[in-house]
């Protein structure tokens, strides 16, 4: 009995069932089932080696590094007596104490307050703080979003530096908590404000209004200058008063440029721009900058088919056409002679500012070579030069490394008409040939052969007069006359009705070439060279004279006595005549 009585407990010190038991460990211990992986309210108490002390009311304290309590880019400032919410991981650790985190707890406010705006379609703030493959990684307030390459800016950015560490909106494309991803664009923040923008942009723009953009895209024609949320074309021309080949030379993707509204359309919503109207002109006042006849040293720009651009200045362009570039080479692309970049001399030739257009000359400033030609060679000088081309119309023959000369057909010789004289000469023949005239202006040299020697006409028919009769031989027959020569290098012709005084005998076909006749000399033409004759004439002569000589029917000698003494009388003219030109032909050949 007393081992019984010695055993049993005393009533105030019963042992409660075990279930109670658990509770109040539970509660001595300060926690429950609802506090492990719940956020709570804490008490910062202190801060020892980077490491932040905080009573969240349990019966030991809890620890969080410092850093936990900073944001990218800023340093943690807390305080002793600061109030934070926490996230209880562990009641104890190995040393008895609270396992507490930070960032579990913003993560978990965090998360909470994105899938607010995320429902909401609202825009969040968060940092950009990383890269990854593909993209970037973004701080949302302490949880990690993945940011696209794509969706960085609406055009490519190539230093994404500037943005990094600085707080910016984006927009929440796609999220899964349990998984915990979240895709968030910048992007899409943009082009909402773009288009709001945009929209006010457009009701307030207007011609003249001077704005900032930023070049968006460059093509051969010009660049797209992005205004903010509206694009303008900015033209080649319109880049600056100097001549730009290619709007690269002036500008460059991405770069800001000031720009002045020059026409706008409010139903296409086209909008032209232009930079060079935000300087002064360079045209004005160009007639005094630039008069006529003065010279300038200006820079080549540019070659074409038909000249060279020159600049005198920036925005001020003259031409040199091709015909003014050089006194001697013709027919020359202009980039034979100068070269893109090149300085020359120029005079200014015209100038025109209301087509902004200035004519220049670069052989103006050069020695004219045909009047040095001109003064060492004046019209008479006999000269010698090699034949460089033989065309239809003449000889062109080099005179010296600059200037040819040429010599009509009509002035190779005397003897034999021009299409036959020519064909005596070939390429590289050294002719003598005289000076006939040099035209400055036009840029020729007139050259004769035959000037060399005299004119055998001008020595025949100085002995012919008008009027007088001569001996001929026939050397065509044609239907309307014969064609005859006089002595050696006289022709003449004889129409057909001054082939007789008898109508019946003014046939042609009863001549034949190589015969001879006698017929007056009617008219001497220089010009042609040539004279006109008649038979008709001559006969009507004779018979004057032989009623003159012989007398009258009045007298008693009947017409046919009278005609044919003068005709006997004639026939021995002729027949001394004939006698005397064999005997001056045999004098020749001896």
């Amino acid at each position: 009995m007393a081992t019984e009585t010695a055993t049993r407990p005393a009533p105030h010190a019963e042992t409660p069932p075990p279930e109670n038991f658990e509770a109040l460990l539970n509660e001595s211990m300060g926690g429950g089932s609802g506090f492990e992986g719940s956020v709570v309210k804490g008490t910062v108490i202190g801060i020892e080696n980077d490491v932040v002390l905080i009573d969240v009311g349990l019966k030991s304290e809890g620890r969080v590094p410092l850093k936990e309590f900073s944001t990218p880019g800023a340093k943690a400032e807390m305080q002793p007596g600061d109030t934070v919410e926490v996230y209880v991981e562990r009641y104890e650790n190995r040393d008895g104490l609270v396992v507490l985190s930070r960032e579990r707890a913003r993560r978990e406010e965090a998360w909470t307050q994105l899938e607010g705006a995320y429902g909401q379609n609202q825009r969040v703030s968060g940092v950009i703080f990383g890269r990854v493959k593909g993209g970037f990684t973004v701080d949302l307030n302490g949880v990690v979003a993945f940011l696209p390459g794509s969706q960085v800016d609406i055009r490519p950015v190539r230093d994404i530096g500037p943005l990094m560490g600085t707080p910016q909106p984006f927009q929440i494309l796609k999220m899964d908590r349990a998984r915990g991803n979240i895709v968030v664009s910048r992007r899409a923040v943009l082009e909402e404000t773009r288009a709001e923008q945009r929209s006010e942009l457009i009701e307030s723009l207007k011609e003249g209004m001077i704005l900032e953009g930023v070049v968006k895209n460059i093509t051969d024609y010009g660049a797209f200058v992005d205004l903010g949320g509206v694009d303008g074309l900015l033209h080649v021309t319109d880049i600056a008063w100097r001549r730009i080949n290619h709007p690269t030379e002036a500008l460059s993707i991405g770069q800001t440029v000031k720009v002045v509204v020059t026409r706008f359309n409010p139903e296409t919503q086209r909008i032209s721009l232009g930079m060079k109207q935000l300087e002064a002109d360079p045209w004005e006042g160009v007639e005094a900058k630039y008069p006529v006849g003065t010279k300038f040293v200006g820079r080549v720009t540019n070659i074409t088919d038909y000249g060279a651009f020159v600049e005198l200045e920036p925005g001020v362009e003259g031409l040199v056409h091709v015909s003014e570039m050089s006194w001697i080479k013709k027919n020359v692309h202009p980039g034979k002679i100068i070269s893109t970049s090149q300085e020359v001399e120029v005079m200014v030739l015209d100038v025109d500012p209301v087509k902004r257009r200035i004519s220049l000359g670069l052989k103006q400033c050069l020695e004219n070579p045909w009047e040095s030609f001109l003064e060492a060679h004046p019209a008479g000088t006999e000269i010698e030069g090699e034949v460089k081309n033989i065309t239809e119309f003449g000889l062109f023959v080099g005179l010296n490394d600059d200037i040819d000369g040429m010599v009509h057909l009509s002035d190779i010789t005397w003897e034999k008409p021009g299409e036959e004289a020519i064909k005596e000469f070939k390429k590289g023949d050294r002719v003598r040939a005289k000076v006939l005239d040099v035209d400055v202006a036009k840029e020729r040299v007139s050259l004769g052969i035959k000037q060399l020697t005299d004119d055998p006409f001008e020595r025949e028919v100085s002995r012919v007069k008008k009027g007088e009769i001569v001996t001929c031989t026939v050397t065509k027959v044609i239907d309307n006359g014969i064609e005859v020569r006089v002595g050696e290098h006289l022709t003449g012709f004889i129409r057909k009705s001054e082939l007789s005084r008898e109508r019946s005998e003014q046939r042609p076909d009863r001549f034949a070439a190589g015969e001879k006749v006698d017929a007056r000399v009617t008219a001497v033409d220089r010009a042609t060279r040539k004279l006109t004759l008649s038979i008709k004439a001559r006969e009507i002569q004779e018979e004057k004279e032989a009623m003159a000589e012989y007398g009258s029917t009045d007298s008693g000698a009947s017409l046919g006595d009278i005609l044919g003494a003068a005709i006997k009388q004639a026939a021995e003219k002729e027949r001394e005549k004939q006698a005397k030109d064999a005997n001056d032909e045999a004098e020749k050949k001896e």
